[in-house]
C-alpha cells in the first residue's frame, strides 16, 4: 500500500497532458473531445511552425537556448512540417490543439530539447500570433482574387463603354446609361472593399508573441527580433490586450460581409439580367446548371449560390462580435470559437471571389435587347424636360408637360418619340423640332459628358483611369 502521508504520481492519462503535473483524475472523454481544437486549428501548422522557428531563433539569440538546441528545434519542426505536408502527420485529439500536438511531435523527436521550446510563451500568445500571420497572408491572398475581378470589370467595362442600358431606380427604367458605366459602379464599391481589407491588414499586422499567457515572461526576450523575423511591422504594446482581444479578426470579417453584400448586388442583377424577362446578359455554360425536371431551364447558380452565401458571411460576423461582447481580461476559452467563423469566412469569401473572377469575363451581352429595353421606358423624359428648361420654361413646369406627354404615349402604346411636333407644341408652344435630338438615346447618353458621367467617352476615360487606381493601393 501506499504511505498515507506519500503523493500518489497523477494517473498516466493526466501525466502525459503537457498541462497534467496539478492533476489527479484524467479529463472525461466527452470533455476531451468536446474541448478539442485540432479537427479545426491545424489548419494553422504553417504557421505554428513559423512562429515556432523564429521564437527558437529569438531565445537562441538572447541565450535562452544555445545555438545547438536552436538548430536542432529548427531542424525537429522542418521536418514536421514536411510529414504534415506529405500526410503522415498523426494528429491527436487527445493534445487537443495544433500547438500541443506539434510539440508533442518534437518532443518525439528531441526529447528534453524539444521541450525547451515552449520557454517564454504561452499558447495564448502562440495561438494569437498564428492566427495573424494566417489572416496577414490570406488578406494578401484575397486581395490578389480581388484585384483580379477588378481587372475583369474593367475590361468589360471598356468594351461596354457604348452599349445602352436602361439605368433603374426602385427598378424602374429611369434614365439611359452605359452598360460600362454600370459595371464601373460595381467596380466603385469593390475598391473601397480592397481599401478596407489594406487598412484591415495594417491592425493584424501586430505581433502578440512574448505576451505570454497574459503578463509577459521573465526570460531576456528581443520582441524585435522575433517581429523582423516574422515580417510583423508593429508589436502588441499590452500583453493583457494582445492575448485577449480578437477585434482584428472582427474586423475583417466586416470587411468581407460588406464584400459580400456588394456581391450579393451583383449576383442580383446577373440573375435578373439573364432571366427572360429581361434577357439583357448571358450566362455562359459553365457557370450554370439545368433543372431535373424541366429540359428547357438553364438557371444561374453561381450567382445564385454567391448570393446566399453573403448570409453566412454576414453570420460569421456577428458570432465573432458576441463572442466577445462579455469576456472579461485576459484570455478565455470562449477564444476557441473564433478559428471556425473565421476560416469559413475566408473560404467562402475566396471561393466568390474566384467564381466571379471567372465569370465576369464570360459574360455575354445582348445590347440590342437592352437598347430596346431603354427605348421602351420612356427612359429620355429628363431630357425632355431640360431641353424644356433651356427654352426658358420651369423646371416645375417642364415636368409638368413632360409627364403629360408621357400619359399621352402610354395612353396610345407609342414612344415620346412617336408624339408629333403638333401634339408636343400642344402641351408647351415653344416646343420645336430640336426636342426629337433631345429624345435620342445615344444623344441622351453623351449629354451626360462630364467627370463621373455616363458619356462613353468619360467611360472609356474612367477604365483608364480605374487601371492606374488598381495599381495603387489605397486609391
Amino acid at each position: 500500500m501506499t504511505p498515507p502521508d506519500a503523493v500518489s504520481p497523477p494517473p498516466e492519462q493526466a501525466a502525459d497532458k503537457p498541462w497534467g503535473g496539478r492533476f489527479e483524475t484524467p479529463t472525461d472523454v466527452f470533455v476531451e473531445a468536446f474541448t478539442a481544437s485540432v479537427q479545426f486549428d491545424r489548419r494553422l501548422y504553417a504557421q505554428d511552425i513559423q512562429g515556432s522557428i523564429a521564437h527558437a531563433t529569438m531565445l537562441a539569440a538572447t541565450g535562452v537556448l544555445q545555438q545547438s538546441e536552436r538548430d536542432q528545434i529548427v531542424a525537429g519542426l522542418e521536418a514536421i512540417r514536411v510529414d504534415i505536408e506529405a500526410g503522415n502527420f498523426s494528429w491527436s485529439v487527445a493534445l487537443e490543439d495544433v500547438h500541443m500536438n506539434i510539440e508533442s511531435a518534437l518532443t518525439a523527436r528531441l526529447g528534453e530539447v524539444g521541450k525547451k521550446l515552449h520557454t517564454a510563451r504561452s499558447r495564448n500568445d502562440q495561438v494569437a500570433t498564428d492566427i495573424r500571420l494566417y489572416l496577414r497572408a490570406q488578406i494578401d491572398f484575397l486581395t490578389r482574387s480581388l484585384e483580379r475581378l477588378l481587372g475583369a470589370l474593367v475590361d468589360l467595362a471598356e468594351r461596354e463603354a457604348d452599349t445602352i442600358l436602361p439605368g433603374f431606380t426602385h427598378l424602374q427604367a429611369a434614365q439611359p446609361i452605359s452598360f460600362g458605366h454600370h459595371l464601373l459602379a460595381w467596380f466603385e464599391m469593390l475598391l473601397r472593399d480592397r481599401e478596407r481589407l489594406a487598412d484591415c491588414r495594417k491592425r493584424v499586422d501586430s505581433l502578440p508573441l512574448g505576451a505570454g499567457a497574459l503578463a509577459g515572461t521573465t526570460f531576456p526576450i528581443d520582441r524585435e527580433l522575433t517581429a523582423q523575423l516574422l515580417g510583423f511591422t508593429r508589436i502588441c504594446e499590452n500583453s493583457l490586450d494582445a492575448v485577449a482581444d480578437r477585434d482584428f479578426a472582427i474586423e475583417f470579417c466586416a470587411c468581407a460581409a460588406l464584400m459580400m453584400v456588394h456581391f450579393s448586388r451583383m449576383a442580383e442583377e446577373m440573375v435578373l439580367w439573364s432571366s427572360q424577362q429581361f434577357g439583357f446578359i448571358e450566362l455562359a455554360d459553365a457557370f450554370c446548371t439545368g433543372s431535373s425536371m424541366m429540359p428547357q431551364k438553364k438557371n444561374p447558380d453561381v450567382p445564385e449560390l454567391v448570393r446566399g452565401k453573403s448570409g453566412r458571411v454576414v453570420g460569421h460576423l456577428m458570432a465573432l462580435i458576441t463572442l466577445m461582447k462579455s469576456q472579461p481580461l485576459a484570455y478565455n476559452k470562449d477564444n476557441q470559437e473564433d478559428k471556425e467563423p473565421l476560416f469559413d469566412t475566408v473560404d467562402t469569401l475566396a471561393g466568390c471571389l474566384r467564381a466571379f473572377g471567372d465569370l465576369v469575363p464570360t459574360i455575354s451581352v445582348r445590347r440590342e435587347r437592352m437598347r430596346e429595353a431603354t427605348r421602351a421606358g420612356f427612359t429620355t423624359a429628363t431630357d425632355f424636360a431640360d431641353y424644356l428648361v433651356r427654352l426658358g420654361v420651369p423646371f416645375r413646369d417642364a415636368h409638368a408637360v413632360v409627364g403629360a406627354a408621357v400619359r399621352q404615349a402610354i395612353a396610345r402604346g407609342i414612344e415620346l418619340g412617336d408624339l408629333s411636333l403638333e401634339e408636343l407644341q400642344a402641351l408647351e408652344p415653344r416646343i420645336n423640332a430640336e426636342v426629337y435630338a433631345a429624345l435620342d438615346l445615344d444623344t441622351a447618353l453623351a449629354a451626360r459628358d462630364h467627370r463621373g458621367g455616363t458619356a462613353p467617352g468619360r467611360v472609356r476615360a474612367a477604365c483608364a483611369a480605374a487601371r492606374i487606381r488598381l495599381q495603387t493601393v489605397g486609391c
